[in-house]
């Protein structure tokens, strides 16, 4: 009974883990389009105005 119990908590554990990777790679695909929105911000009068679309893309990738 103990031998089911033991696969039963890892299997656990591994769904967890997998879980929470794959909700990490949002971030990390929403990172280059964070990253250039902010380059982008640093230009006077246009950049707010071209960093808006990158920062909304960005949310709805995260």
């Amino acid at each position: 009974m103990t031998h089911f119990c033991r696969h039963g908590r890892l299997l656990g554990a591994m769904l967890i883990l997998t879980t929470a990777a794959s909700l990490a790679g949002c971030g990390v695909v929403a990172a280059p389009v964070r990253v250039s929105s902010a380059v982008v911000k640093v230009v006077p009068v246009a950049g707010d105005v071209v960093a808006a679309p990158l920062d909304v893309t960005a949310d709805v990738i995260d």
